[in-house]
């Protein structure tokens, strides 16, 4: 495989769109699974999604790319544990929002503290140039996700 210091852009821009997705979600299982807490994958990134506000179903489901009927039933699995609270929209009754509940949200910090102390951990050994161009990439992937949730209708 070509390394990205000697690649050309194209070259670059390839490796890139081939990799950064089955590499990050590797990261992401692979940090789930060392870390402290019990939630899955999908668990977790149903609490993250309702973390800022309450959330429809369909918000849900469409921000994690997930089938409508998956959610439902995540969302029952961690309203069982007490982790997401279920509530009628005071606009409309008929909509049901999701909310992360005390519980939940210590959870959800629980879980990114210890995925952030195996990164650092790992990153401790790392020199200060890779320290900075992982800093970089991750600004990057930001803008990244910026752009494609502005393309995500509302």
């Amino acid at each position: 495989m070509t390394s990205a210091a000697t690649a050309t852009r194209a070259e670059a821009a390839t490796l890139v769109a081939s990799q950064l997705l089955p590499r990050a979600s590797l990261l992401t299982r692979l940090l789930l699974r060392r870390g402290p807490s019990d939630l899955t994958r999908a668990e977790a990134g149903l609490l993250s999604a309702v973390a800022d506000r309450p959330h429809r179903i369909t918000e849900i489901a469409a921000g994690q790319a997930l089938a409508q009927p998956t959610v439902t039933q995540l969302v029952a699995r961690l309203d069982g544990r007490g982790l997401v609270a279920r509530d009628r929209s005071a606009d409309d009754g008929r909509v049901v929002l999701v909310s992360l509940t005390g519980a939940g949200r210590d959870a959800l910090q629980e879980l990114r503290s210890g995925y952030q102390a195996i990164l650092l951990d790992l990153l401790a050994d790392r020199d200060d140039d890779e320290i900075v161009a992982l800093a970089t990439a991750t600004d990057a992937l930001q803008e990244l996700i910026d752009a494609l949730q502005a393309e995500v209708p509302a």
